[in-house]
């Protein structure tokens, strides 16, 4: 889940609440271009949250081509979701695109990859891009030892993630949606 540098995303469900936390760093090679960047979208009306790390140009088109999914299939996320990852990995243009995404609402949490993946996670947390190891572990202990909300708990993990990994900055941004 680490391919992609330069960014983590991080999703949390507990107690009927989902919710998505980013960093804001942007790097290119070895260098940090911008520390404030976001990288979580709402969509649907704020119905659904979607994070992604890689390419911002090709997870921008994704998220697009993932608006008109969950337009078409009436809001069914997972639906939505698996209509996506099947175009995503039988077009000639799309298939090309370096991104990974997050998705949840208020009743799911999936990550989405061009392979035609489509998971559901264990535990109700999952996280992508270069510090998705230890944002991970992070979320997967608090979510063990602690009553912490989704929320908090994204956060926190996101916070410790940044603190080891170089590619992940400490501008977090959190979505919900219930």
């Amino acid at each position: 889940m680490d391919t992609f540098r330069g960014t983590t995303v991080i999703g949390v469900r507990r107690n009927g609440v989902t919710a998505l936390a980013a960093d804001g760093q942007v790097t290119i090679g070895q260098a940090v271009m911008k520390g404030t960047a976001r990288k979580i979208m709402k969509l649907r009306d704020g119905k659904v949250i979607v994070g992604f790390a890689g390419a911002v140009a090709d997870a921008q088109t994704l998220a697009e081509r993932f608006e008109g999914k969950l337009d078409e299939y009436h809001g069914n996320l997972p639906r939505a979701a698996v209509e996506l990852a099947r175009e995503w990995r039988t077009d000639k243009y799309l298939r090309r695109l370096e991104s990974m995404l997050l998705a949840g609402d208020a009743e799911h949490l999936l990550l989405i990859s061009g392979s035609g993946e489509v998971l559901q996670p264990d535990g109700d947390v999952v996280a992508i891009g270069s510090g998705a190891g230890y944002a991970l572990a992070a979320g997967r202990v608090l979510m063990k030892h602690t009553e912490l909300d989704a929320k908090a708990i994204a956060e926190e993990a996101m916070h410790i993630a940044a603190g080891i990994c170089i590619f992940t900055n400490d501008n977090i941004n959190v979505e919900t949606v219930s």
